[in-house]
Formats: structure tokens, C-alpha cells, sequence
């Protein structure tokens, strides 16, 4: 069976690069298009010498241009920024192309909170009713039938992952949740930056953007569904001294009297179908070198019958299953194919 052929925009970010990794090795995608403005004419095995001896090392990175990636491409990642990502889409979208966005163009349904919270007019509304938001578990029906998927943010889907069974089932509070989530210096991106700098991330912890980072609209949208009623989280991310990786630390209200075990067994239930998901037994938490390079989300519970809290833990890498390795589960619903091809991936231990 013929390949078929995708494209990249944005291939010299740090969710292009994963991508160039993981299609390097597809068995159904054949990488045909890399695209950067800053370093067309470069080969990608140039860019990425990882990548030497895959024939995809071969490609040569060109200008982005939509006529060129409509006559070659089936299906594009776009892994630009939000505003910039939302005109390539409609674009691709005009010449019959399948797309996975992997910015935050697409992700909020209502065009009022998206302008709030990422202060830029949206120039295409309409879409915002037609994405899909990739996140597998809870729509996977939907992503095989989508012509754009909103690839999820990585702390909401480390977030998203953790807290849905509890709050399907009635077993928390819809008040007073709060995700403490810590991220690797990756998640800041790839462009050159005093705080994401060796020195000032080495050997040091800090907390950012508390109560205002744009992934809480995010979070919240997608958890009131959840919910089937509206909510709000108090979010508050953190820089960790490592490259990739996320831990979110939940801590949530018990509606009802419950045991460690029934907890345990409803989130087993919850995911007994889901291959990338492993809700750890009890007495057990997660850690970030345990699904480092993977497509897991490694989730822990403890209760705390004293403060009647449960704590869910949840833990991803946040280049992967954060960002290239679920648009590449997306684009593989989206063709037909299972979820988890070229995605069985064993962790990239230290």
C-alpha cells in the first residue's frame, strides 16, 4: 500500500522536530513537505543529524507555500504560532487538504474567549464550530470524520486525562479545583529566550504566568463538558529544571464517601480501551522519565480521607503526547488508520 504523502509547517521548532522523528519511521505517512522561512534550502539530515540514514533526512526544507503543499500533501501539520497557524489552515482547508493545527488557533469554540485570552482578532470564526479538539480519548469518533483537529495544549491534556473520569462519575466538587502543573523548558518553545536559558532554568524552580496562562480556557472548556455544567480551575504552572516532561498534581473535592480501591477501579473502567493511558496502582505515583518520548499518561490517585481530598497525579511527556506524537494519533484517525501506528513507542530513558 502506497504511502500517504503529509506535510509540515514549522519544522524547526522543537513539535516540528518530534514530528520529523516520529514520521521519520511512519509506516502509512511519507513526509514530502518541511517548511521554515528561516532555514529553507537546508536538508532536514542538516538540520537534525539524528535524523542521518532515514531517507527522510533527504528532504529539503522549502519556503512555506499553500499551492505547493495542496499539490503535494493529503494531510499538513502546522506547527507555527497561533494567528499565523489560522491562515495557513483556512488555506489548506479552500484546497480540499486535511489539517491537524497543532497551535491554539482552533481549540476554543466560542471566538469571544479565544480574542480575550490570545488579545488577536480570529480571522475565521466560522472554523471554531467545525475543529475538532484531538484529544483521542474523549473524541475519537469525531476526529476520524474531521477536516480540522485543534491538537490539545499539553498541560490541558495531562489535566483534561486526569480529571474526567471524577467528573463523569459525580465523585468531585465542580469548585475548588486546582491543577499545580510543572513542565520542562521544552514547552517554552524553541526560540531564544533569557528565561529558558541554561543558566537561569539550571538548578532552580519557579512558578509563571500564575491565574493568567492562556491554557486555563482550554482547560476549562473541555472540563465543563466533562462535567455537562460549567466550571472554572485555578491553574498554576511551573518551570522545571529538566527538557521535557509534565507532572499535574490536582487536587479536588470528594462529593461522596469512597475508598482508594473503588476510585482505582472506576478510572481502570474508564480506560480500560485506551492504550495510552495507565492509571497506576495504588500506592504508586508517576514520574516524567516513565513516559519520556511515549505517548503515556501515567495517572495516580491518593485520598486523603483527613482533608477529604482526592489528589489525581498525572504525569505525560509534553513533546509528545503534548504535542507531535498525539497530532500524528489524530492524522491517523483522520486516514483511517489505528490509532497507534508508528505511536508504540518505548520511553527515551536518560
Amino acid at each position: 500500500m502506497s504511502k500517504i504523502p503529509v506535510g509540515l509547517v514549522g519544522v524547526t521548532g522543537y513539535t516540528g522536530m518530534e514530528l520529523a522523528r516520529l514520521l521519520a519511521v511512519h509506516p502509512h505517512f511519507e513526509l514530502v513537505r518541511a517548511t521554515s522561512r528561516s532555514e529553507a534550502g537546508k536538508s532536514l539530515g542538516e538540520l537534525y543529524p539524528f535524523l542521518a540514514g532515514f531517507p527522510i533526512a533527504d528532504i529539503i526544507v522549502s519556503q512555506p507555500d499553500a499551492d505547493d503543499l495542496g499539490s503535494a500533501c493529503q494531510i499538513v501539520f502546522l506547527a507555527v504560532p497561533h494567528c499565523t497557524a489560522m491562515r495557513y489552515a483556512k488555506s489548506l482547508l479552500d484546497k480540499g487538504l486535511k489539517v491537524v493545527d497543532l497551535s491554539a488557533d482552533f481549540r476554543l469554540k466560542d471566538q469571544a474567549t479565544y480574542e480575550s485570552w490570545y488579545a488577536t482578532k480570529h480571522e475565521f470564526p466560522e472554523l471554531l464550530q467545525t475543529a475538532v479538539y484531538g484529544l483521542p480519548e474523549r473524541y475519537a469518533d469525531d476526529i476520524a470524520k474531521a477536516s480540522l483537529v485543534a491538537n490539545p495544549g499539553c498541560y490541558p491534556t495531562s489535566i483534561i486525562l486526569g480529571l474526567a473520569p471524577a467528573l463523569e462519575n459525580g465523585l468531585i466538587s465542580t469548585g475548588d479545583i486546582i491543577a499545580d502543573s510543572k513542565s520542562g523548558a521544552s514547552g517554552a518553545g524553541r526560540k531564544a529566550s533569557v528565561g529558558t536559558l541554561f543558566c537561569e532554568v539550571h538548578d532552580s524552580f519557579r512558578a509563571y504566568n500564575l491565574g493568567k496562562h492562556r491554557h486555563t480556557p482550554e482547560i476549562e472548556q473541555e472540563l465543563s463538558v466533562a462535567a455537562n455544567t460549567a466550571l472554572t480551575v485555578s491553574f498554576n504552572p511551573h518551570l522545571l529544571p529538566i527538557d521535557r516532561g509534565i507532572l499535574s498534581t490536582i487536587y479536588t473535592k470528594m462529593m461522596t464517601e469512597s475508598s482508594t480501591e473503588s476510585i482505582y477501579a472506576l478510572y481502570t473502567a474508564a480506560y480500560k480501551d485506551k492504550p495510552w493511558v495507565r492509571v497506576l496502582p495504588p500506592g504508586r505515583l508517576p514520574e516524567t522519565r516513565n513516559v519520556r518520548g511515549t505517548m503515556f499518561c501515567d495517572i495516580g490517585l491518593t485520598l486523603d480521607p483527613r482533608t477529604k481530598r482526592l489528589i489525581i497525579t498525572s504525569t505525560i511527556d509534553n513533546l509528545c503526547r503534548g504535542a507531535s506524537g498525539q497530532a500524528l494519533a489524530n492524522a491517523n484517525l483522520m486516514a483511517g488508520f489505528d490509532i497507534t501506528a508508528g505511536l508504540n513507542l518505548a520511553p527515551l530513558m536518560p
